[in-house]
């Protein structure tokens, strides 16, 4: 007689995403990842853009989910804040006003970095699923970093140097730990796939 609980889950990850109200549903579960991620903010008093998880959730979420699922749910994570919905750092406004304040740009790059990172995580250029991973997590930072402190620099009038300063540096060796992070998240749910 087989234990129930080493029986397979009836449902998984794939039945899910290949109906309708398995993606919506999937979509709505990572919004709400990302955003309880979100909660886990330490404002720095440097710098108006606070340490949070969310950019590990969002690469996270592009992995899991790929490019298209990903880049939607990150919308929707978007659309959940500026209806007002506590889903942004608690060291913002919340609301529209956190989509035209100082750390606007990182959240609007999240749809972006979502889909590359989806794209890389599906594509056959590296045969190990950490590096496959580590790669995802890397490029898809970009926008993040780019995106960020573009608009903090633009919203604040400031130069290049006072933007790395409060927009890059304090924050790079923080993602590169999320972004490993992630590479071995990736390749632990992997291979507990084909297990």
């Amino acid at each position: 007689m087989q234990s129930t609980l080493s029986k397979p889950l009836p449902i998984s990850v794939e039945s899910l995403s290949s109906s309708i109200p398995g993606k919506m549903a999937l979509t709505i579960a990572a919004s709400l990842f990302v955003a309880a991620c979100a909660r886990a903010s330490f404002p720095l008093p440097f710098t108006p853009v606070p340490l949070t998880l969310s950019n590990f959730a969002v690469i996270l979420v592009g992995m899991l989910l790929g490019p298209v699922a990903g880049f939607f749910a990150m919308v929707m994570y978007l659309a959940e804040g500026a209806a007002g919905l506590p889903v942004f750092s608690p060291s913002g406004p919340g609301g529209i006003a956190q989509l035209i304040g100082p750390t606007a740009g990182f959240l609007f790059s999240y749809p972006l970095a979502a889909a590359i990172a989806g794209f890389i995580a599906r594509s056959s250029a590296f045969d190990s699923q950490f590096l496959r991973g580590l790669a995802a997590g890397l490029v898809a930072s970009l926008p993040v970093f780019v995106l960020g402190p573009g608009w903090l620099a633009h919203l604040g009038h400031l130069n290049s140097a006072a933007t790395w300063h409060l927009a890059v540096e304090p924050f790079l060796f923080g993602e590169f730990v999320k972004v490993l992070a992630v590479a071995g998240i990736y390749s632990s749910l992997h291979r507990a796939r084909r297990a």
